[in-house]
């Protein structure tokens, strides 16, 4: 049996104004990836749908490639690259 896990995903910058909020929950199935929930936010938020392959993510404030395997209560931010000068 699949149990569903509890994930909180907070958004940064353009991803943000993108998703209209700073933070939510998803639930994802055990063994989820970081890109399975990347096609979860884009399911739910339109507007981000073919945005997020230039963002990294974030899991529990340490960057991870989108193989990284989540775990329940987990913190997924979602960060876009910013410019700077």
């Amino acid at each position: 049996m699949v149990f569903p896990m509890g994930i909180t995903v907070l958004y940064f910058a353009a991803a943000r104004d993108h998703a209209g909020t700073s933070e939510e929950r998803f639930e994802v199935a055990a063994g989820a990836t970081v890109a399975g929930l990347r096609a979860q936010i884009e399911e739910r938020h339109v507007a981000l749908a073919g945005k997020l392959g230039q963002v990294r993510f974030a899991r529990n404030e340490r960057f991870v490639p989108e193989t990284e395997v989540l775990a329940d209560g987990d913190t997924v931010a979602v960060i876009p690259p910013v410019a700077g000068g």
